[in-house]
C-alpha cells in the first residue's frame, strides 16, 4: 500500500473542501434555522435541497458508489473524502447523496436487486428523488444477534404476508422515504442462518404503522429523517419483492453492513478533526487564571494524544479501505471489524476532552459537539455492539493456526 493519494483521489480532496468552505459550513446555521421553524416536518430542506443541486454541479455525487450511477471511485479513493463529509455530518455526507442508511440500500440494490426492482427503487435513490429505509432490528429481540429476529414473512400464493416490529429505522420518519428494506424469518425452522430473507415494501402499503420517533441523547436527527419504531400487520408484497431468493437475508446483511461499517469510521474521522480544529481554537482564544488554555499541559496532552489517535486510526482505515479494493470484503473482515469497535470508542474519547475544553458551552446548542457526542456514542452500538465485534474477533484471532 502507498500512503500518496493519487491525482484522482487529490483532486476529488480539493473540489470536497472548496465544496465545504464555500457552502457547507455557511450553511449549518441555516439549517439550524429551518428545522428551529418547521418543527414537525422530516423531509429534507430547502438549504439542503440547494446543496445537492449545486454538488451535482461539482461532480460530487454518488461519490461512495464505484459502479453504474457513482463516481467509480475505490474505497481507498473514496476513504479521504467520506472523511471530510464527516466534518460537516448534518449536512454534507446528504448534500452529495452519500448519507446512509441510503447508501447501503443502494449498493444492496445494486449488487442484489433484480432489473425491475433497479428500476422501480434504486434509480431514484440514485437520482436523490426518494428515501429508503433499512428494518432489520427488532424492540424485542437482542438484534446484536440477527438470527434472533422474529418478524415472519410468509408466502401465500403470489404474495408474502410481513407481520412483526421494528425500530430504528433510520430515515423513515420522513415521507420521502418511499420504500423499507426489511429483514425477516421466510423458514423459521431452516438452518440458523438460512431462516432470514430480505423483502421490499413500499411505504404506503397497507398494514404498514409509523408508531413513533426515536430520540439519540434527546436528538431527533430530523434532519436525516429521523429514526423510527415500525409495525408491520398483514402486510402483502408481491413475491417478486424478495431480494434475490429466500434464505438470503443473512448473507446480504453481511455484505451491506461491512462497506457501510467503514464509511461510518471514515466519517467519525472527520468529526474527530473538526472537534481537534474547535479545541485548538478555543485554546488559544479562551484565558483563565491569567494566561490562555494552551498553556496549560493537560490541554497540551489533550491535543498531542488526540492528534497521536487520529493518525493511527486514519492509517488502520485506510489499511482496510485497501485491503477490500485489492482482495475484497471477505479478506478484510479482521480490519473491518478492528476499525468498527476502535474507531467510534477512540473518537468518542476525543469529543469528549473537546466538551471538556469547553466547558458548560460544549454541552449547549452552541458549537456541534454535543450532538457530535451523540452521534459516535450511539455508532458503537449500530451495525453491532462492541463487544459482539470482539467476541469475534477476539474468537478468529485464538483459532488454532
Amino acid at each position: 500500500m502507498h500512503f500518496e493519494f493519487d491525482d484522482i483521489t487529490r483532486d476529488y480532496m480539493g473540489r470536497v473542501q472548496d465544496f465545504l468552505e464555500s457552502e457547507i459550513y455557511p450553511a449549518e446555521p441555516v439549517l439550524e434555522q429551518q428545522l428551529a421553524e418547521e418543527p414537525h416536518r422530516w423531509e429534507r430542506q430547502p438549504v439542503l435541497r440547494q446543496l445537492q443541486e449545486s454538488a451535482r454541479r461539482r461532480g460530487l455525487w454518488n461519490l461512495f458508489l464505484s459502479g453504474d450511477g457513482g463516481a467509480g471511485l475505490t474505497n481507498l479513493q473514496y476513504a479521504p473524502l467520506a472523511e471530510l463529509s464527516g466534518r460537516s455530518p448534518k449536512l454534507a455526507p446528504a448534500a452529495m447523496n452519500c448519507n446512509a442508511p441510503d447508501s447501503g440500500n443502494m449498493e444492496l440494490l445494486r449488487d442484489f436487486g433484480t432489473d425491475d426492482q433497479k428500476d422501480r427503487w434504486l434509480q431514484p435513490l440514485l437520482e436523490g428523488k426518494i428515501r429508503s429505509a433499512f428494518c432489520m432490528t427488532e424492540p424485542e429481540t437482542a438484534s446484536s444477534d440477527a438470527t434472533n429476529i422474529t418478524t415472519s414473512i410468509v408466502r401465500q400464493g403470489d404474495e408474502y404476508v410481513i407481520n412483526g416490529r421494528k425500530w430504528w429505522s433510520s430515515g423513515a420518519m420522513s415521507d420521502e422515504a418511499k420504500i423499507f428494506i426489511l429483514m425477516g424469518k421466510t423458514d423459521a425452522g431452516g438452518e440458523r442462518h438460512r431462516q432470514q430473507s430480505m423483502i421490499l415494501v413500499p411505504r404506503e402499503t397497507p398494514g404498514v404503522k409509523i408508531e413513533r420517533a426515536l430520540t439519540v441523547f434527546g436528538y431527533d436527527d430530523r434532519d436525516h429523517g429521523g429514526h423510527a419504531e415500525i409495525s408491520f400487520t398483514d402486510v402483502r408484497v408481491p413475491v417478486a419483492n424478495i431480494i434475490k431468493g429466500e434464505g438470503e437475508g443473512f448473507a446480504i446483511a453481511q455484505a451491506r453492513l461491512g462497506p457501510g461499517r467503514i464509511h461510518h469510521c471514515m466519517r467519525v474521522l472527520g468529526m474527530a478533526e473538526r472537534t481537534l480544529e474547535l479545541m485548538g481554537e478555543r485554546a488559544r482564544e479562551r484565558v483563565a487564571f491569567g494566561q490562555a488554555l494552551a498553556k496549560q499541559g493537560v490541554v497540551r496532552q489533550w491535543v498531542a494524544e488526540s492528534r497521536i489517535t487520529i493518525e493511527s486510526l486514519r492509517l488502520l482505515v485506510l489499511k482496510t479501505a485497501w485491503l477490500m479494493d485489492r482482495y475484497g470484503n471477505k479478506r478484510a473482515h479482521t480490519e473491518i471489524q478492528a476499525i468498527k469497535i476502535a474507531v467510534p470508542r477512540e473518537v468518542q474519547t476525543i469529543v469528549d476532552r473537546g466538551i471538556q475544553l469547553f466547558g458548560g458551552e460544549g454541552v449547549s446548542q452552541d458549537t456541534p459537539l454535543a450532538e457530535l457526542y451523540a452521534q459516535v456514542r450511539a455508532l458503537r452500538l449500530a451495525d453491532g455492539p462492541d463487544e459482539v465485534h470482539l467476541a469475534s474477533l477476539g474468537r478468529a484471532q485464538l483459532r488454532p493456526a
